[in-house]
């Protein structure tokens, strides 16, 4: 019989009453690598949410400059009457976007504009492109509202 195992099969005490040192190495060496493990994908985790939220947050900068870009060509074109809703289309489409809705009045045209960006989405199964939406609710009249998450339809 091995004298370092117990009749259990057990890692057994030394003469001086606590375990042996190569015990004691078999028994912590699955926790240790357990705990690595654990914490590496920890860490990757982290980085993996750090890079996609800061690659959404580059594709809502995007549909901002977008936005205004738009905001300013529909001004530039009301300055002669206000764009048909074709051309309102066509500014849209030159911005990355799509018309929701075209509202003239005697006073303001108002229109609703959903822009969106794509960008990376990055998991441990490696990256896939996501897109980023928002919706543009302003007019002739400046009465812009800042750009919000899209009410679905």
């Amino acid at each position: 019989m091995n004298p370092s195992l117990s009749s259990a099969g057990a890692p057994s005490l030394s003469d001086h009453g606590g375990y042996r040192p190569g015990c004691m190495l078999a028994l912590m060496a699955p926790v240790i690598l357990v705990l690595l493990a654990g914490g590496t994908l920890m860490i990757v985790s982290h980085r993996q949410n750090d890079a996609e939220e800061r690659h959404e947050n580059e594709a809502l900068e995007q549909i901002a400059r977008h936005a205004e870009s738009y905001e300013d060509d529909v001004q530039n074109e009301a300055r002669n009457g206000y764009p048909s809703e074709d051309r309102t289309r066509a500014i849209a489409q030159q911005n990355h976007s799509s018309l929701i809705s075209y509202g003239p009045s005697a006073r303001s045209l108002t229109t609703v504009v959903e822009f969106f960006a794509t960008y990376e989405d990055t998991s441990f199964f490696g990256t896939s492109p996501s897109r980023a939406y928002r919706c543009y609710v302003g007019g002739t009249v400046r009465t812009t509202l800042a750009l919000q998450e899209c009410n679905s339809t």
